[in-house]
């Protein structure tokens, strides 16, 4: 599973046009919606589906408040609040101890590796450096909230970026590292 097909809906919201937030909540939600009925209908399960559920939910209420107040106080905080939510979703996968990159990572890995320690320890640092991510972005996207529209579209853009790269490093580090351990 594709780290970008799970955030497309928050990648929809954030680059719409300002001037069409309404429309971009709807869209991202719908979109939410759709991946998680599908990935659902395909057998996936809660602990894979994290992130979308918390998506439907944050996009649907976003949405609500668009529509009824378009010219809210809270819009040029929406990016903000976003990242505030993806943190919420990934830290409260921490706390309720299904690390949302556990879910994702299952989808690709075989089942006999599920309950290793060090398959669970590195869903647990990846989800903590997502969750640490999203709260620097969103306190971020808060102070830069009424900025140049470049600076803004940067921190947001970092906030996906930084973990992405982590994961992709860090996954292949633990790649070569148990690679190692069983040609020793």
């Amino acid at each position: 599973m594709s780290y970008l097909r799970i955030f497309a809906p928050w990648i929809v919201y954030a680059v719409a046009p300002g001037a069409y937030w309404q429309w971009a909540a709807l869209a991202a939600a719908v979109l939410a919606l759709t991946e998680l009925l599908v990935r659902r209908r395909g057998g996936a399960g809660f602990d894979a589906l994290i992130i979308e559920s918390g998506t439907v939910v944050f996009f649907a209420g976003l949405s609500v408040l668009a529509f009824i107040d378009p010219d809210t106080a809270l819009h040029p905080y929406s990016p903000a609040l976003s990242s505030a939510a993806l943190a919420l979703i990934a830290g409260t996968s921490l706390a309720i101890r299904q690390p949302f990159t556990l879910g994702i990572a299952k989808q690709t890995t075989p089942r006999e590796v599920w309950g290793h320690p060090l398959f669970v320890r590195t869903g647990y640092v990846l989800t903590s450096v997502w969750t640490a991510s999203f709260t620097v972005g969103a306190v971020v996207l808060a102070l830069v909230a009424h900025a140049d529209t470049v600076l803004r579209i940067a921190a947001q853009a970092l906030a996906f970026a930084v973990p992405m790269v982590f994961t992709v490093r860090y996954v292949a580090h633990i790649k070569t590292e148990v690679a190692a351990r069983r040609s020793a």
